[in-house]
């Protein structure tokens, strides 16, 4: 790939490559608009297939992260890093304070936080060596029950606009991801009386929710063409593509996993089948809020309640899609790029 060529597509700011031999650290930092603030994304740890596929991955997180703060109304950018290698392999003090020498070294670009495969113990490696990292034990900690009671709220003001109730007592909902935050939202789910079909890469994390909540379980290729109300996608992105969109027996796509459109066109689609979407950054931006309240000195049921009105932004998202017709992709974008343009006009003024 031509990285210079992609950078300038999307106007990256910074694209950093971190290697350390002696704890086998191989590390992508993306850092992609700085306008309201320092970049602030999390570290997700995966066994990619090849070096392009980390960089396309980090450059598409970290591109969402600028939308998903912006949307939020938080005063930060957008960065991420992705961490390459079997997480169940390589994890080790040495590497996480290897990685957090790097971040020092962007003097506060960018702000690093958990992820897919890192936890508050891995963040704390990575606080030897740095302070730009937030999500630390004793403070805001995991923010994955943040994420997750986020996610059900959108997913509440998605079923109010599609089926005229918040009820989802009866309604079936196919989660794709039993993570943390997959698991969480399942919780919330059950709880709601919604009945659930789930999958997952690992047996373990099936295993559990077939338990905990009377699930369904089906194989990985098998949860798009579940007859279901809901579709919750909670693991990897872009899964939303030219093979699975055909497959979708749902009336809303609604989960925490970021980058769900394989391309801007399956938004299309989905509105042209009648599909309710609801933007990824949208609804999963529970975990940077959670985050971003430590920034500013944590109180949880802050945090929790700002995470609750990530209802209202889903129905003003959907206002502004039924008003300009347009998809709600679109509508999300829209909302973000205002702010980050308006933003930046008070960027004369030179804070440090």
């Amino acid at each position: 790939m031509n990285i210079f060529d992609y950078l300038e597509e999307f106007d990256y700011e910074q694209l950093v490559f971190c290697q350390d031999r002696e704890t086998g650290l191989k590390a992508i930092i993306g850092i992609h608009d700085t306008t309201l603030g320092p970049a602030l994304g999390g570290t997700r740890i995966w066994d990619y297939e090849s070096e392009e596929e980390a960089i396309i991955d980090v450059l598409r997180l970290s591109r969402g992260m600028t939308y998903k703060n912006a949307a939020a109304g938080l005063n930060i950018g957008g960065g991420k890093a992705v961490i390459m290698g079997d997480p169940k392999k390589i994890k080790s003090e040495q590497l996480f304070r290897a990685f957090g020498r790097f971040i020092e070294g962007l003097n506060g670009r960018y702000i690093t936080a958990e992820d897919m495969n890192a936890g508050t113990q891995d963040m704390a490696y990575i606080n030897e060596e740095t302070d730009h990292v937030v999500g630390l034990e004793g403070k805001s900690g995991n923010p994955s029950p943040v994420t997750s009671y986020g996610v059900f709220r959108g997913i509440l003001a998605a079923a109010d606009e599609v089926y005229g109730s918040q009820d989802l007592n009866g309604k079936v909902v196919a989660v794709q991801g039993l993570g943390a935050v997959g698991y969480g939202v399942c919780k919330h789910l059950h709880e709601a009386g919604a009945k659930l079909y789930v999958t997952d890469i690992r047996k373990e994390s099936i295993e559990r929710a077939v338990n905990d909540f009377g699930a369904t379980a089906v194989d990985p290729d098998e949860i798009y063409g579940v007859e279901c109300d809901i579709f919750t996608p909670c693991a990897m992105g872009a899964i939303i593509n030219d093979f699975t969109i055909e497959q979708l027996k749902c009336k809303i796509v609604a989960g925490s996993a970021n980058n769900q459109l394989a391309d801007e066109k399956h938004g299309d689609i989905l509105m042209e089948k009648g599909i309710l979407y609801v933007p990824d950054y949208v609804i999963n931006s529970g975990g940077v809020i959670n985050v971003y309240e430590e920034m500013q000195g944590y109180n949880a049921e802050r945090a929790m309640a700002r995470a609750g009105a990530i209802y209202d932004s889903v129905k003003k998202i959907i206002e502004i899609s039924k008003r300009d017709n347009i998809p709600t992709y679109k509508a999300a974008d829209r909302m973000a790029e205002e702010r980050i343009a308006s933003m930046a006009k008070i960027k004369t003024i030179y804070l440090k």
